[in-house]
């Protein structure tokens, strides 16, 4: 169920209450003045015509989208903070998930672990009539030239697809961590039950399928345990590869590593900020695109930095008591995640994370020394905070995948002109509704001016000078979900 907007005409708005009240006024306005029949059927023609330019209009306006999706909210009401506790206790009792530890045994290491992760995955696509493709996608790492890697073996991701009915070829994506660590992540037998690192986010991506299993989307998308990310991002390496030999159509991917812990080093307690790091732009881009940004700028507006902030945006929506920081990085100083090896390949990620970390609670044995309590271990996890940040990723998954694709093809153009002109390549999804022309402040971070067109791929800003503010196009579905924004690198070509 969406929102139903009013109606727009022109310029001026009107839905169909207020068109009961105009039909009613201007019938009062005529006939109030006829004294004799004379003037009656004079003033009824009136009457009649003015209604028929009203209905006219009424008929071939266009209907503006939506501002919200009321889904949205049955998905953050369907997310369960027990459901995701349970999880996570399941998964730290494997004991260790080290990328090395035992893959024989069925209570204890990886191998455990990942299977069981299977096993949900395919439990939740029972209970769905088989919705979910679920399957492991694995690569060999070897110890020759890996600092960190002690033996030879298979990283072993595993991925749950929801196959889109108009797109099945575009994916958005949700990742959590499998593996696990100690203080020497070469230590392998180790204890390291990794409950928030990142037992959170595996466990939330878990019940992002869950929930989102119940609906059926536009686009695919893929819930993913990733494995070997302590090691090197072998997992994340692997299965971007992967998508690349397919040709999976990337709109984004969310990367989740550790969002259950709201007690920083810092001192700072704090349930409802979170982070989302990004990159301003495709690591890939060539010599002469960076050389036209000089021109043209964009140096922050790369398709990481849009799915961030579309992400923000989604909070700020519908979850206003969440505080998102986006954070214009990568990811944490001199840090990784396993977003980065698909951002090498030039798609879309971002790191989504708690906002405050506790470092003595993160790849350290589990000990007390001085009175200080070590090791990643369930006390640490603030289930309730987990909860929201998965219901975070379950919205932007879901707003991404029911709305039409990015608009293609974006230029610009109004150098020497009072005047922003914008142009795209229309799509033909029967389901859309027009595109948003977004602009802000050259120093705004986020998009804070648009306008609706619901014809053609084209339109003038007038008056909006182009060398004040950075401008992009967003695809609007029927329903009001829209896509991320385009920042237009190239310039109109006019014959």
């Amino acid at each position: 169920m969406v929102v139903s907007p009013t109606l727009g005409i022109d310029n001026f708005e009107i839905n169909s209450v207020s068109q009961e009240w105009i039909y009613i006024c201007v019938i009062v306005f005529y006939f109030k003045p006829c004294i004799s029949t004379r003037y009656l059927m004079k003033n009824l023609l009136k009457t009649l015509l003015v209604l028929l330019i009203f209905s006219f209009q009424t008929v071939h306006a266009q209907e503006a989208p939506p501002q919200i999706d009321t889904r949205i909210y049955d998905i953050i009401n369907a997310t369960s903070a027990n459901r995701i506790e349970g999880d996570i206790r399941r998964l730290a009792n494997f004991g260790t998930r080290n990328t090395f530890s035992d893959t024989l045994s069925d209570t204890r290491g990886i191998g455990a672990a990942r299977r069981w992760i299977k096993s949900e995955f395919e439990a939740i696509s029972k209970s769905c009539g088989g919705c979910l493709e679920v399957f492991y996608q694995r690569d060999l790492v070897t110890k020759e030239g890996n600092r960190r890697v002690p033996k030879d073996a298979y990283i072993v991701n595993v991925v749950a697809v929801l196959r889109g009915t108009d797109y099945p070829n575009s994916y958005v994506m949700m990742s959590g961590d499998i593996d696990s660590r100690a203080s020497n992540t070469m230590d392998y037998e180790i204890d390291a039950p990794g409950a928030n690192d990142n037992a959170s986010g595996m466990a939330g991506t878990i019940e992002a399928a869950r929930v989102l299993s119940k609906y059926k989307f536009k686009h695919s998308i893929a819930f993913v345990g990733l494995s070997g990310e302590e090691q090197g991002l072998f997992g994340g390496r692997g299965l971007a590869n992967y998508a690349k030999a397919n040709n999976w159509e990337m709109i984004g991917i969310l990367n989740n590593d550790m969002i259950g812990n709201i007690e920083g080093v810092d001192g700072v307690i704090d349930n409802r900020a979170f982070r989302i790091f990004s990159e301003p732009t495709s690591a890939n881009e060539t010599d002469r695109q960076r050389g036209a940004r000089r021109f043209t700028g964009g140096e922050v507006d790369g398709n990481s930095r849009q799915l961030a902030r579309y992400i923000h945006k989604q909070v700020k929506t519908y979850m206003p008591e969440m505080n998102p920081m986006m954070i214009y990085r990568l990811d944490r100083f001199g840090r990784g995640g396993h977003h980065r090896p698909f951002n090498d390949l030039g798609y879309a990620g971002v790191r989504i994370m708690e906002a405050h970390e506790n470092y003595n609670r993160q790849h350290q044995n589990i000990r007390e020394e001085n009175g200080i309590k070590y090791g990643d271990v369930i006390e640490g996890v603030n289930f309730p905070y987990a909860k929201k940040l998965t219901a975070v990723n379950a919205i932007s998954l879901a707003s991404l995948a029911f709305a039409p694709p990015a608009p293609k093809e974006v230029r610009i153009g109004g150098a020497v002109r009072p005047s922003t002109t914008l142009q795209w390549e229309k799509s033909d999804d029967p389901n859309i509704a027009g595109y948003k022309i977004y602009w802000r402040l050259t120093t705004s971070p986020t998009w804070d001016n648009s306008k609706f067109v619901a014809e053609g791929n084209e339109h003038t800003l007038e008056g909006i000078v182009i060398d004040n503010y950075y401008f992009g196009v967003a695809a609007v579905g029927k329903d009001g979900n829209e896509s991320p924004v385009v920042f237009p690198y190239r310039q109109i070509r006019r014959r």
